[in-house]
């Protein structure tokens, strides 16, 4: 199963943050090989962590619970916040073998959150600037809730424009990019 988990910072927890930055990588190496996409969201200055992206595959529900709580970033306060949500990689790749590579141009994360019925649940016809891409579901997959998108685009209003925008409760854009270790 693939989930997609999503830790929003805290304010003024950047120096926390940072102090943990090892610990956070070796929790994560732990999960290498099961990694889609991983990467923190940026402030506008493209530079300030705002927040940690991280879709997965792990065995089930209660495995990814204890993956996105169990964070060492989490347990010590950075986050004030988790989305946690399954998830289905309509593109069936990493976002290592992403065409466009890890740098070079913006890179968005793209959240709608759903309401009402399912929307953008296949992939868009111009595919090419798609890292991930997938609806977000309820713990057995059965109901959306939404859809998550890694995207490489010119600015943030291209990147909203991926997701059908009246089909969402709220459509989030972030600045993200390529993580681990560097």
């Amino acid at each position: 199963m693939e989930f997609f988990c999503y830790h929003r910072d805290r304010p003024d927890s950047l120096p926390l943050r940072y102090e943990l930055a090892e610990k956070h990588w070796s929790y994560m190496d732990r999960y290498a090989k099961e990694m889609i996409a991983r990467g923190p969201t940026l402030a506008d200055d493209g530079d300030t962590p705002t927040g940690s992206v991280h879709i997965v595959h792990l065995p089930d529900p209660v495995a990814a619970r204890a993956f996105a709580f169990d964070e060492p970033n989490h347990q010590a306060g950075v986050y004030r916040d988790v989305l946690l949500r399954r998830w289905r990689n309509l593109l069936g790749r990493t976002m290592w073998d992403f065409p466009g590579g890890p740098a070079g141009g913006n890179r968005y994360l793209v959240l709608g959150l759903g309401a009402g019925r399912p929307a953008d649940l296949t992939v868009p016809p111009d595919a090419d600037e798609l890292i991930a891409y997938g609806p977000l579901l309820s713990d057995d997959g059965a109901t959306w809730l939404g859809t998550a998108a890694l995207v490489r685009a010119p600015d943030p209003d291209a990147a909203r424009a991926l997701l059908t925008t009246d089909r969402y409760a709220a459509v989030e854009v972030h600045n993200w990019q390529f993580g681990g270790r560097r």
